[in-house]
């Protein structure tokens, strides 16, 4: 059963799940193996994310599943605004607070994230320096990439279109009006940060009851600027890159290049999906059943990363 957990990140409260481990198969001296995951571009705890961590629960891996302020079940405002920086500290915070849980060992913890999250938790680790491992799945590494990719894919009017509703968000943060929104997901041709062929079933079978199809449309011209591979060079333990090499979204290329830089701390594995086909279905347990595997060997206490240094504070 999940418990639900209130924590605090700048000042805000957030939501989140707590879903216990149900055996003590990775349970150590210092307690059990947790893993942080949060949502990607626009989504919410509640949107496919208990399809990972109940499976991980019953391996013996506690989940801490949470809500990014300004969506779902977490405070903050303005709502549905997709800021990285903001994004990442909440991450750091919820970091902290799993930390805190009972029973858990504070030097076993995993971080895992798809999407843009997927970026997130890659760059989090870094700064942190103390993460056990991550998930990185069909993650958005770099943002000039994703902008290129959606040019091949789309053309220029897409890119242009957002282009104008950002600017028009932008004058409206600058004057202190209510945000103007866009659809995260939409069918080709549509007006959506994502248009994929059936997105909006795609993301209806499994997306819950608090997400929104919108998001603040100064998101768009941000895109390029999320750079999580810059950051892997930092990184001190072992990653799990999950690409779909038929991903529509977030480019397989770029992906591929960030497990690279990691060398071998990274495993690189892929599967023919596109970016939505992860989260329900043959496609989500194709990679859980490769998370799981990464998971269990890397939280086992027998031999598990451990930062060997005093904890520094991070660089939010």
């Amino acid at each position: 059963m999940k418990t639900e957990i209130r924590f605090t990140s700048h000042g805000v409260t957030c939501a989140a799940w707590h879903v216990p481990a149900r055996s003590d198969a990775l349970a150590g001296p210092e307690g059990r193996p947790c893993v942080v995951m949060a949502h990607g571009f626009g989504g919410t705890r509640d949107s496919g994310l208990l399809n990972y961590a109940e499976p991980f629960a019953e391996a013996g891996i506690d989940a801490f599943v949470f809500d990014y302020r300004g969506f779902g079940d977490s405070g903050g405002t303005p709502r549905q605004d997709v800021s990285v920086r903001r994004q990442r500290q909440d991450y750091h915070a919820a970091l902290a607070a799993a930390r805190r849980l009972p029973g858990v060992d504070p030097d076993r913890i995993a971080l895992w994230g798809a999407s843009y999250s997927g970026g997130h938790a890659l760059v989090v680790a870094a700064q942190d320096g103390r993460v056990a491992a991550v998930v990185s799945l069909t993650p958005v590494t770099d943002g000039l990439a994703s902008l290129a990719h959606l040019l091949r894919h789309g053309g220029v009017r897409p890119l242009s279109r957002l282009a104008g509703h950002g600017l028009r968000d932008t004058a409206h943060a600058l004057t202190g009006r209510p945000p103007h929104h866009v659809p995260v997901v939409g069918e080709p041709g549509s007006l959506a940060m994502m248009t994929l062929p059936d997105a909006l079933k795609a993301a209806s079978s499994f997306a819950g009851p608090t997400f929104r199809n919108e998001v603040c449309a100064r998101a768009a011209l941000k895109v390029g600027l999320n750079r999580p591979t810059t950051f892997v060079g930092r990184l001190a333990c072992p990653i799990l890159v999950q690409v779909g090499t038929r991903d529509r979204i977030a480019p397989p290329e770029a992906a591929r290049r960030t497990a690279d830089r990691a060398g071998k701390r990274a495993q690189l594995r892929e599967y023919a999906v596109d970016h939505l086909d992860v989260y329900d279905g043959p496609g989500q347990a194709r990679a859980l059943a490769d998370q799981l595997v990464f998971l269990t060997h890397r939280l086992d206490p027998r031999h598990s990363f451990r930062h060997p240094g005093r904890h520094r504070a991070p660089r939010t």
